[in-house]
């Protein structure tokens, strides 16, 4: 029974949010092919990074609660978090922005866009000689200033505040993979490459490498959703 621990939590983390995207008020449904584009595309590069950091050492799965089938030398669960967890994000984001108000003002994300990237970039350089916070801090500064000044994403305070918002699920789902009411952690994390400091039984770099996946995640998924044909459009070209 054990060995299907990791895929139920995939399961449960996705199947409510799944379910309700069909619900005639939000309609997620429709945008399924813009997430799967974008999450897909999104994955390649987090799969990579991780294959990086499994055979370098920096984590590890617990076979115990694993069904056994590997890709790229991970576990399939491992792949399927790339898709789950996103899903899961971006439908909270989606329903949201769709029913609330919460943009913010443009000098006030700004100022956070540009302290995020300072405070990143000082623990980086902190951190350089591990590994984990190095790279994840490095790359995030990165992200954020791309997303933010190149492709001129005004969204980076929103999406900040869903992803406060989804702190609690977070912890939950990454609490039992690190070994929250577990015998044994699920992924195992060298403390020779991490902080070291975890909320809970979770890596505190964990949170930011779940932020900036999620950014880019936002990011495709609106840009694909901004090119799909709606219904109505079809009847403006037919009409």
């Amino acid at each position: 029974m054990w060995q299907y621990t990791y895929l139920a939590i995939n399961f449960f983390t996705v199947i409510i949010c799944f379910l309700f995207s069909f619900h005639p008020k939000i309609k997620f449904h429709r945008h399924f092919i813009a997430f799967i584009t974008a999450s897909a595309l999104v994955a390649v590069v987090f799969i990579a990074w991780d294959v990086w950091f499994t055979e370098s050492g920096v984590w590890w799965f617990n076979d115990r609660y694993l069904i056994g089938k590997r890709l790229f030398g991970l576990p399939v669960e491992e792949l399927m978090f790339f898709i789950c967890i996103p899903f899961s994000c971006v439908f909270t984001y989606f329903c949201l922005d769709k029913f609330f108000r919460l943009d913010w003002k443009e000098d006030t994300e700004r100022i956070f866009v540009i302290l995020s990237i300072t405070v990143l970039i000082c623990l980086s350089i902190y951190f350089k000689l591990k590994i984990y916070p190095f790279f994840t801090f490095l790359t995030s500064a990165i992200s954020l200033f791309i997303l933010y000044f190149i492709l001129k994403a005004r969204w980076i305070g929103k999406a900040s505040f869903i992803y406060l918002i989804l702190v609690p699920g977070f912890l939950a789902v990454n609490g039992i993979l690190t070994g929250s009411g577990l015998d044994s952690p699920i992924v195992n994390y060298n403390p020779e490459k991490i902080i070291g400091i975890r909320i809970f039984t979770i890596p505190i770099e964990d949170t930011v490498y779940g932020y900036e996946m999620i950014l880019w995640n936002i990011f495709l998924f609106k840009k694909f959703k901004a090119k799909e044909v709606e219904p109505w459009d079809n009847n403006k070209k037919t009409a």
